[in-house]
């Protein structure tokens, strides 16, 4: 008499770390700065968006304002159709907002890491540096649409 084989389920390569994100993005949205950062980032987007003539730093603000809500899990990649008008754009956006929106990420970042705890999310705030420094000519995109091979980020 054999006894029964043990009934196997089949869960895919990598699935714990689909948790482990969500894990990590639900504490950055409520303990990390996530809802904070990007109610601030969609504030200045919004006045951006009144001011006719700064609606590409809008966007790039809502764009900064989507990374901050859920930043684990998701990485910058330049936009393939960038060219020298987001070049220039970033330039005006470094001297105007973004070495202050970078500083204050490291200082985040590094107040952050003093604590075992709290080390995720300066890595995070970690991420957000360069997002924050030089945002137009990049897009958000999940990690794993990278990793896909034969995939291109839209």
């Amino acid at each position: 008499m054999t006894a029964a084989a043990p009934v196997r389920t089949l869960v895919p390569i990598g699935h714990h770390w689909y948790m482990i994100r969500f894990i990590l993005n639900l504490l950055w949205l409520i303990f990390g700065s996530g809802i904070v950062l990007a109610i601030g980032y969609g504030i200045a987007a919004l006045i951006c968006f009144v001011l006719v003539v700064t609606i590409p730093f809008g966007v790039a603000s809502l764009r900064l304002a989507y990374y901050s809500l859920w930043p684990f899990g998701r990485t910058l990649v330049p936009k393939p159709g960038a060219g020298v008008g987001s070049g220039v754009a970033n330039i005006l956006w470094v001297v105007l907002a973004g070495w202050w929106l970078a500083l204050m990420h490291i200082v985040a970042g590094i107040s952050l890491c003093v604590t075992i705890v709290g080390i995720p999310f300066g890595i995070a705030n970690f991420k957000l540096v360069p997002a924050a420094f030089w945002p137009l000519g990049r897009e958000v995109v999940e990690i794993d649409d990278l990793r896909r091979p034969g995939t291109v980020p839209a």
